[in-house]
């Protein structure tokens, strides 16, 4: 860091010196018209050394973004000739260019990406993808500062070799035009008579050139692409909705509503995984965990004796009740009635406008592919001489399993290791890595201690190695952090290490989509795939694993299918919340204090405990915290970190804030029930404002209140 303040003090320096000798004067367009004659004859006499003086000078002079570049620009016409000139100058500007980008990145970037990273993300994307494009129009205009391009660009990722020759190359058109103009130095009056409006208009229209190639390669791109397909001179639908999740369902809805031709496919359940084996079942059996768990925490609430009994059946029961109780919202007959075609089977895409489906090929204007995701069974050895489970399968169990091994520390894992153990099994959990890796440690570390207090043996740094039976017994063989091996006993065994996403068997291959290595569909900004028509959303997309998530890339994806042609919409990822349903509940938005600190990304933290909730002293739940993360100095959220009872519901006021620019100022000031969970928001906002406090103005404050303590007043009321 001390290095870089040399590196500013110097160039600051060095700047302050050519103001104060007024070194200005030299590089002004009467100066060289008085010197012409005379720095030619230097040339003739030492050419090899006026070049070198006068590269120098360039390099400097845009190095440190001094004024008189244009002068510059015309003297090496104006000396050197245009066949010279050209080359000498357009290296020399570059090579300035290139220490003045280097200098902002090696000062200033860090600080920045520091202070606005979750800012930049987005144009540092943008720069990967089309960096080049971006800086070679820049150039080509000259009317843009190129003293701020090479400032601006020097704070962002693009690479200097790439920095380099786009500007070597989009420079040299104005080099040449200004290196021409100097070789006719007396007809020059101004340094704005080099530039015409005509002419500047016509940089402009050059500098969209690229743009307007790359369009055209692309156009052409498609073209190749659709044509070994024969396209139908009519189509039966404007959509094809393939899978009938969230992302699917939310899709054909919006089709529907929108009074478009829409038919969805599902080829098992409708609801997808959410309503059948995931979000619904998980916390119907979290429910009835809950109620086990407070009944054993009873004396807390003043209740001396209370004793409970339950049937395992009977609470697996309820849980495939609730999913039965929730389908009719997805069910066929509501979304016929909303004016979907509802087709159960097997669909592949044959063309990019044909499915097939139980024999039947259907056309259509667009296709969204929404297939969600199926569980990872890991490749254990022996795992399949086992009875195991997934998340998909656990709801058939009708006995309670004695011993429960479950594999995988994740959110899934943990919710059902926790729910399991409630209900009375010997919950063995195990993880490679540790729990919940994408929270921070003290989230992680509040739901470890949860989990262990009910009773889950957490076993982390731990590896699953194999199965093995010996008669009637099952055991599974892991390796932990010391090298040993210990054989687990299980009843049952389930599989929670993550989700694959559905994309095999759809046609894809055929249709040459890529997908990428997480086994996700390939789609840009729109979710359109290689075809333009062809749409992915969901849990086939990523790059999130949320049933709202899916819905929310759902209306993108089917307005961009159905709309497209008039206006087109990028998906939105800048504000994602989601939540870990365990006890205590672990909710997220933004960035994480772990995501700030790997990004280099400046911020505060701000903790209000919820121990110190009045509500939560009263629901005998004073455990957990708000976690805020500010800009430093400011009160624009970063991100948000809640653990506790209600935490998910808590997550939803700062989901709103962050969304639409909101601060904690606004939150503070926004009156909250008492007495109630959500002040622990309002609370959390006052802790920062406690923090910030102008602390000269309250110094003010009390000195004014001491005088009006000394002050007798003679006015009465």
């Amino acid at each position: 860091m001390k290095h870089r303040w040399w590196v500013l003090i110097l160039f600051g320096l060095l700047f302050g010196l050519f103001f104060v000798f007024d070194l200005g004067r030299f590089f002004t367009l009467e100066a060289l018209k008085d010197q012409h004659e005379a720095l030619q004859q230097s040339y003739r006499a030492e050419p090899l050394f006026v070049i070198g003086m006068y590269v120098a000078a360039y390099i400097v002079m845009a190095a440190l973004s001094l004024p008189g570049a244009t002068v510059m620009t015309l003297a090496g016409g104006a000396i050197f000739g245009l066949g010279i000139g050209v080359p000498v100058v357009l290296v020399s500007a570059t090579i300035g260019a290139t220490l003045a980008f280097w200098a902002a990145r090696y000062v200033l970037r860090d600080a920045v990406q520091r202070r606005f990273g979750d800012r930049l993300e987005t144009i540092n994307k943008g720069l990967e993808r089309d960096g080049v494009f971006y800086l070679f129009s820049l150039r080509l205009v000259p009317v843009f500062p190129f003293f701020l391009i090479n400032l601006l660009m020097g704070l962002t990722t693009l690479r200097s070799t790439t920095f380099f020759w786009v500007s070597l190359a989009g420079m040299l058109a104005g080099t040449t035009v200004y290196v021409n103009a100097g070789t006719q130095l007396a007809a020059i009056t101004h340094s704005s008579d080099v530039m015409s409006p005509g002419l500047i208009i016509s940089f402009v229209v050059l500098a969209f050139f690229p743009w307007l190639a790359r369009w055209g390669i692309e156009r052409i791109k498609i073209h190749r692409l659709y044509a070994r397909w024969t396209k139908p001179a009519h189509f039966d639908r404007n959509l094809i909705v393939i899978g009938a999740g969230a992302a699917g369902l939310v899709s054909a809805y919006i089709a529907a509503a929108t009074r478009a031709n829409v038919t969805l496919i599902e080829s098992h359940k409708m609801g997808g995984d959410c309503l059948n084996y995931g979000c619904v079942p998980s916390k119907a059996l979290i429910r009835t965990a809950a109620f086990l768990q407070q009944v054993k925490n009873t004396q807390s609430l003043g209740i001396a004796q209370t004793s409970v009994q339950y049937d395992f059946a009977a609470v697996m029961d309820r849980v495939r009740r609730v999913v039965k109780t929730v389908e009719p919202h997805d069910s066929v007959q509501r979304y016929t009635q909303l004016g979907v075609e509802v087709l159960q089977g097997k669909a592949t895409i044959t063309s990019p406008w044909s499915v097939e489906i139980n024999g039947q090929i259907l056309t259509t204007r667009a296709i969204i592919i929404a297939t969600g995701a199926r569980p990872i069974v890991p490749k254990i050895p022996g795992l399949e001489s086992v009875r195991y489970y997934t998340s998909d399968t656990i709801w058939s169990l009708n006995e309670r399993p004695e011993r429960l091994v479950v594999l995988g520390g994740g959110p899934i894992g943990c919710e059902l290791a926790q729910a399991f153990a409630r209900l009375g099994c010997q919950v063995t959990q195990v993880e490679r890595g540790d729990l919940m890796m994408r929270e921070d440690a003290d989230a992680m570390e509040l739901v470890k201690t949860a989990l262990q207090a009910d009773g889950v043996k957490i076993l982390t740094q731990t590896e699953a190695l194999r199965c093995e039976t010996e008669g009637d017994a099952r055991y599974l063989i892991v390796r932990g952090q010391d090298g040993e091996e210990t054989k687990l006993p299980f009843d049952a065994l389930l599989c929670a290490v993550g989700r694959m996403p559905r994309t095999e068997g759809f046609g894809l291959e055929e249709l040459g989509i890529p997908v990428s290595s997480q086994h996700t569909i390939e789609t840009n900004a729109w979710l359109q795939t290689i075809y333009p028509n062809i749409y992915a959303c969901g849990d086939a997309a990523g790059p999130y694993q949320f049933t709202h998530t899916a819905a929310h890339q759902a209306w993108y994806a089917s307005v961009n299918a159905l709309f497209g042609a008039i206006k087109h919409f990028k998906v939105d990822y800048s504000v994602i919340p989601w939540a870990t349903f365990t006890d205590p509940e672990v909710a997220r938005v933004g960035l994480s204090e772990k995501e700030a600190k790997a990004r280099k990304i400046a911020f505060e933290v701000t903790r209000f405990n919820l121990a110190d909730l009045d509500r939560a002293i009263a629901d005998e739940a004073a455990h957990g915290f708000v976690k805020v993360l500010t800009v430093p100095g400011k009160d624009r959220i970063l991100g948000v970190s809640i653990v506790g009872a209600h935490a998910s519901d808590l997550l939803a006021e700062f989901v709103l804030a962050m969304k639409h620019g909101l601060g904690l100022n606004k939150i503070l000031g926004t009156i909250h029930t008492y007495p109630t969970w959500s002040e622990a928001n309002k609370y959390a906002a006052g802790e920062w404002k406690r923090a910030h406090a102008p602390q000269l103005l309250l110094k003010w404050a009390g000195k004014y209140h001491v005088r009006r303590r000394g002050k007798a007043d003679n006015q009465i009321g």
